[in-house]
């Protein structure tokens, strides 16, 4: 029994390290991802909140049709709707991307009250609130090393090298994480109840370690996935692997060897009713959801469709159908119910990465764990250096103590 205590320390005591020196190392770095992840997490609401004019209306009479919309954007503006959004609130606006004649890339989107018709603002400009959240994610993935002009160094970009040191500290606090599963586990059974909550009656260097222990274990799933999914976007090889996992891979497409076949000049797309198009995706996904259509630029292809389920558990994961320019009927369906759980799971990287997996339920929770993960390298730092200074005052007495026992003898 004694050997098998005796093991359980020296296990313990290595795991301890680990964890110590990765909290150290990453640190900084894990405060200012975590902190600016927890103001992402709301980002939507936040844009939503603080430029609500161009996102709500009032209803006010009869909604005009998607189509009507369409052709009195496209003669106002001289240019092609390329796609739409259509919220489930009847108090929302309708979101058309147009492309202006001469306009390169996926075009403007323009916010259009759908009782009005009036144009209520588009994303030409940003707003200070979409500034204020572009410089969180930049935070968040690159440190805002990013937004440095000069290249910092020669072998890479300074995105790259953002993206690396944020790599790094994700890497180690998954580590922490990992590790302080060990460290948490209580030798004793009866200790499990103390390791469950916060003495608040202690001294604040107790309650310091107890609510890096306690909120730790209850944020233990939540700050895993957060990180283990955050490593997806800075390192090549661990997207692979995650991809090839989760049977999600695709190959890089292969140049073409040889004479190309003949290609066939496609022509213009077909005239389809919106509004058409909007009731058969609502009649074959039959749920409560917001839509976006892409229309197609030419007769070759589709009009793809995705659809988002709204609601406060609101399961994450689009469905996406293809309708025939001609009749509107299905040509193919790609729904994420059809999916395999391993592909829900490995197409839901960014969901799960974000709390969005379920909701504003999971939402609130990742918020939750976010902010408790930012807390985490400053409560630790602090045990380490009470522990630190302990041992200095224990070394400083044993010398006091040693220095008189010379002078006695």
């Amino acid at each position: 029994m004694a050997r098998s205590n005796s093991t359980w320390k020296t296990i313990r005591k290595v795991f301890n390290e680990i964890h110590l020196y990765a909290g150290l190392i990453s640190g900084f770095i894990v405060v200012l991802v975590c902190f600016s992840g927890t103001i992402y997490v709301y980002n939507t609401e936040i844009k939503e909140w603080a430029d609500s004019e161009r996102y709500f209306v009032e209803e006010a009479g009869n909604r005009l049709s998607l189509d009507e919309m369409k052709a009195n954007l496209e003669s106002s503006l001289g240019g092609k709707a390329t796609a739409v959004f259509v919220h489930d609130d009847l108090d929302r606006s309708v979101q058309f991307t147009v492309l202006k004649e001469g306009e390169k890339g996926r075009g403007t989107t323009y916010f259009v009250n759908p009782y009005s018709g009036e144009i209520l603002a588009d994303n030409s400009e940003q707003t200070s609130a979409e500034k204020f959240m572009r410089t969180q994610f930049s935070l968040h993935r690159w440190l805002l090393i990013d937004q440095i002009e000069e290249p910092i160094l020669e072998s890479m970009s300074n995105r790259d090298l953002g993206r690396l040191i944020n790599g790094i500290a994700t890497s180690l606090f998954l580590l922490g994480v990992l590790t302080g599963i060990v460290i948490w586990v209580p030798q004793k059974v009866k200790s499990w109840k103390q390791g469950l909550k916060v003495k608040w009656s202690g001294n604040w260097k107790r309650i310091n370690h107890d609510l890096h222990n306690t909120l730790a274990f209850y944020s233990l799933i939540a700050l895993f996935i957060m990180s283990a999914t955050g490593l997806f976007w800075s390192f090549q090889w661990y997207r692979e692997g995650w991809q090839k996992t989760w049977d999600t891979y695709q190959p890089p497409r292969e140049e073409r060897k040889g004479e190309e076949a003949e290609k066939v000049t496609p022509g213009p797309a077909l005239d389809f009713s919106l509004d058409q198009a909007l009731v058969q995706v609502n009649e074959d996904l039959s749920y409560d959801g917001n839509v976006r259509i892409s229309l197609p630029q030419d007769d070759s292809q589709p009009i793809a469709v995705s659809k988002y389920r709204t609601g406060f558990f609101a399961r994450a994961g689009a469905d996406q159908l293809a309708l025939n320019q001609a009749d509107l009927s299905v040509v193919s369906s790609n729904l994420f119910s059809d999916m395999s759980v391993r592909q829900q799971i490995g197409r839901s990287v960014k969901s799960l990465h974000t709390g969005e997996i379920f909701g504003a339920f999971t939402k609130f929770v990742w918020f939750l764990a976010c902010l408790i993960a930012t807390s985490l390298p400053i409560t630790g730092t602090l045990i380490w250096w009470n522990k630190r200074k302990k041992k200095s005052k224990k070394s400083r007495n044993k010398r006091r103590v040693e220095d008189r026992e010379v002078q006695m003898a």
